[in-house]
């Protein structure tokens, strides 16, 4: 293992009841109610395509740009303020700086919300690069996004470590020829023992982590 690539919300972040209350608060003042697959059927997709399918969805007049600043604006003092790290994830990735591991973000966030998260935990400066699944212009489904870190890196696929929280993600970095460690969080606990099956490793929570590195 040569270098690690990091989803941030429901990995590194906890972060997915932000994302519950705004599509709430949202699609409740638009007179919708969420329905209970919208946020299986946005979760491996990028920015732009949670949109385009929101609009798509819910029959909405709202344009792409004018939807995805309105979701922006409703994050963005979340991210900056009350978004925390889970606990001991900023541990395990000073540990792996220690042992000159090459990090990296891959994430569907906007720069308006996780340089602010990084920032205010810290540990922007932490990663060599951070990548938006806009640039690759798809979502985790597909592999493009983990490629274009393990490239900017400067690193093989195959010497990568990929973490995930979401089965469509794992499947993809895993499809990619990377070696993928899935992170429980709740908003995917459905999900959580195929990720276990699919996955290389596995991790209830980041202080079991540790025994990766033994």
């Amino acid at each position: 293992m040569k270098a690690c690539i990091f989803d941030l919300d429901g990995t590194l972040l906890d972060s997915m009841d932000v994302w519950g209350k705004i599509d709430i608060d949202f699609l409740q003042k638009r007179g919708f109610a969420v329905p209970p697959d919208y946020m299986d059927s946005i979760s491996s997709m990028s920015f732009t395509e949670c949109a385009v399918y929101t609009i798509k969805r819910f029959n909405l007049p709202d344009s792409v740009e004018g939807l995805m600043r309105e979701w922006t604006d409703m994050a963005a003092y979340a991210y900056g303020h009350t978004v925390l790290m889970k606990p001991y994830a900023k541990e395990y990735l000073s540990l792996l700086m220690e042992r000159g591991l090459r990090l990296a973000v891959a994430t569907s966030l906007a720069a308006e919300l996780y340089e602010p998260a990084l920032r205010g935990q810290g540990i922007y400066d932490w990663f060599q690069t951070i990548c938006n699944s806009d640039e690759v212009g798809c979502g985790k489904s597909q592999p493009d996004i983990f490629l274009l870190a393990a490239q900017k890196l400067g690193v093989p696929p195959g010497d990568c470590v990929v973490f995930e929280d979401i089965l469509p993600a794992v499947k993809s970095a895993k499809n990619a020829g990377m070696k993928v460690c899935g992170v429980y969080d709740k908003a995917a606990a459905n999900d959580w023992d195929t990720i276990k099956e699919t996955a290389d490793y596995a991790i209830s929570n980041w202080k079991t982590a540790f025994a990766l590195l033994q």
